[in-house]
């Protein structure tokens, strides 16, 4: 046993945070504690980042109207994905994808401008500064459910659009509208397994050894 390990309690809600993470679609009016909010931004702000670039940028959306126009465009895309969905459609357009109108905090998720600048570990890579934004979203997703919160990810929006709306400079790239507040419950299961828009796969299907698709013996 490794003397870095954590304490049984510890580990297990480390587990269980990982576990019960939701992304949630349904939220209370209530309002989020402005201490907790900026626990769950520290959080963000400790994620890894290659190069220790930093590209993450959170803009907190406080003003009712800018809610409302965002609202609009991703409600745009929902139809957009809607009809290029085909058959599915109908069945698209019954779920929820979106808590925008009833959450406590809406934040978006954006890349920095200047990235290029960022050699480090996006030579030949770099896409690896949205997979540092999105472990910052992670982080994020972990502690809020930590705090008993639910937090739901939106990528439904054009993003030159969004980037528009919010006077972000050249450069930058918004990557996700963050949804987060109090909830009634957290689903049981991720909400489209429980609506059966799709099944989660079984990790040994997608787990390989030393060249694609030879299982792990």
């Amino acid at each position: 046993m490794t003397r870095h390990r954590f304490s049984d309690a510890e580990r297990a809600a480390v587990y269980r945070a990982i576990y019960e993470r939701r992304d949630m679609r349904h939220f209370l009016p209530d309002p989020v504690d402005p201490e907790q909010l900026r626990r769950l931004l520290e959080a963000a702000h400790r994620a890894p980042s290659v190069g220790f670039m930093q590209p993450w940028r959170f803009i907190r959306i406080t003003c009712a109207d800018l809610r409302r126009r965002i609202h609009a465009l991703v409600e745009k895309e929902r139809r957009r994905t809607a009809k290029a969905l085909g058959e599915r459609e109908d069945e698209f357009m019954k779920l929820k994808v979106e808590g925008l109108s009833e959450c406590a905090v809406v934040l978006v998720a954006a890349l920095a401008d200047g990235r290029e600048k960022a050699v480090f570990g996006r030579r030949t890579l770099p896409e690896m500064d949205l997979a540092s934004l999105a472990c910052a979203i992670q982080n994020m997703w972990l502690a809020a459910r930590a705090e008993g919160l639910g937090l739901g990810w939106v990528s439904l929006f054009d993003p030159e659009e969004l980037k528009t709306l919010l006077a972000m400079p050249a450069g930058s790239h918004p990557a996700a509208i963050l949804c987060l507040g109090h909830v009634a419950r957290f689903y049981d299961r991720p909400m489209l397994e429980q609506e059966r828009w799709a099944e989660r796969k079984e990790l040994d299907a997608l787990l390989f050894e030393n060249d694609w698709n030879t299982p792990c013996r």
